[in-house]
């Protein structure tokens, strides 16, 4: 359709329904026609009803940090490939992100991505960190808590409250002089903008700085200062601000594991490789399946390629579990081409898929980190600061 032509004689909620079909990027494209479809594919009436669609078609997220430089790319989870031990798929490039060249870490909950030790000066002696949607291309400062500095040991963490419809991070913050952990949070998008102190009833150090963020509780492992010599899950509830921890009763390789949702509960996936760093692959598996009761499952799974042209040398690894139970791996590097890996526990079947589409710089010199999300879902709502930023893409 055209600038300009006369849409009365298509229903306004029949054109709204077609386009909440469509990519985050056609929607974008489709705001620019004219001022009507601008004002109308920013109702929130659409915007709830292109999530509801999204939702129904969650996606792999995958993020190239490069030189500082973050590319953004995401594909569908492939359907009814039963019988098959590989695809062909098209990655959908979303933006570039740069502010920072310093190694960086980043956090996701509900389509959103902070990162939490990306250092960016502004005026003064401030400094801030940035929180992007990647569907939409925006991003947003958002400022450490006043007299806080890049070289005390801190770590963030997004949430999201389903609840609430609310975005808060979490900074925990470990002062060795005082052997103990501080916490702050900020809730985003509020009216009084600041950062709030909360109590916690125990301190400890954190394994990395991995969180998971499960129908509003964040999760991540940790080893309080006690004196004791065990490890702790830390249950934080985003909504209520309260703390829980529980008594982890075996150990983890921190080098190698992966925290999950698993169907809606809390999971950890540990992987070794066979003694040439190839398949098989075994993954071993640990759900939480009772909060109060602390009780767990086990799973292991030996993981076995039929596509003998991929070759993995140590390099794959467990990036989530899909909500219908599959587990997404993936390789370290940007390679040409690349690959990721369904592996579906019930039929025990491992399909390759080959990603087109990477658009970065895969030479021997280039220093790259790739993360990856399941069951992303685009949200074209960015509400969360007063000014937001548009990115390349």
């Amino acid at each position: 359709m055209k600038s300009g032509e006369n849409t009365d004689s298509i229903p306004i909620d029949l054109i709204l329904d077609i386009l909440s079909r469509l990519p985050s990027k056609s929607i974008a494209r489709f705001r620019c026609v004219s001022k009507l479809w601008g004002s109308m594919l920013r109702q929130p009436y659409f915007t709830k009803l292109f999530l509801t669609r999204s939702s129904a078609r969650p996606h792999l997220l995958i993020a190239v940090e490069q030189e500082g430089e973050w590319s953004f790319f995401s594909l569908p989870h492939p359907q009814n490939y039963h019988g098959k031990s590989s695809l062909v798929v098209a990655a959908d490039f979303h933006m570039n992100f740069y502010e920072d060249t310093r190694p960086c870490h980043c956090s996701y909950a509900s389509g959103l991505i902070y990162f939490p030790n990306m250092l960016i000066p502004k005026k003064g002696d401030n400094e801030v960190r940035a929180i992007c949607n990647p569907s939409t291309g925006q991003y947003a400062y958002v400022m450490l808590p006043p007299g806080l500095r890049l070289s005390m040991t801190n770590a963030g963490f997004l949430g999201f409250d389903p609840i609430d419809k609310q975005f808060k991070i979490l900074l925990t913050i470990f002062k060795f002089l005082d052997n103990e952990t501080d916490h702050h949070i900020l809730t985003l998008g509020a009216e009084t903008v600041g950062w709030r102190k909360i109590q916690c009833p125990l301190s400890y150090i954190l394994h990395s700085e991995e969180t998971i963020c499960i129908n509003g509780v964040l999760y991540y492992l940790a080893t309080p200062i006690n004196g004791e010599r065990y490890d702790v899950l830390v249950c934080f509830d985003v909504r209520s601000e309260k703390f829980m921890f529980i008594r982890l009763k075996f150990m983890f390789r921190r080098s190698s594991t992966k925290l999950i949702n698993y169907k809606g509960k809390f999971g950890v996936i540990n992987q070794e490789y066979a003694y040439d760093g190839g398949f098989p692959l075994e993954l071993s598996m640990w759900v939480l399946e009772d909060v109060l009761k602390e009780e767990w499952s086990t799973y292991v799974y030996t993981l076995r390629a039929d596509n003998k042209i991929v070759k993995v040398k140590y390099d794959l690894f467990v990036v989530g579990v899909t909500a219908s139970g599959e587990i997404v791996l993936v390789k370290t590097r940007a390679t040409n081409p690349f690959y990721v890996f369904y592996f579906n526990p019930e039929s025990n079947n491992l399909l390759s898929v080959k990603i087109k589409g990477f658009r970065v710089d895969q030479g021997w010199y280039a220093s790259q980190n790739i993360y990856a999300f399941v069951d992303h879902v685009e949200d074209l709502e960015f509400n969360i600061m007063k000014t937001t930023y548009a990115a390349k893409s």
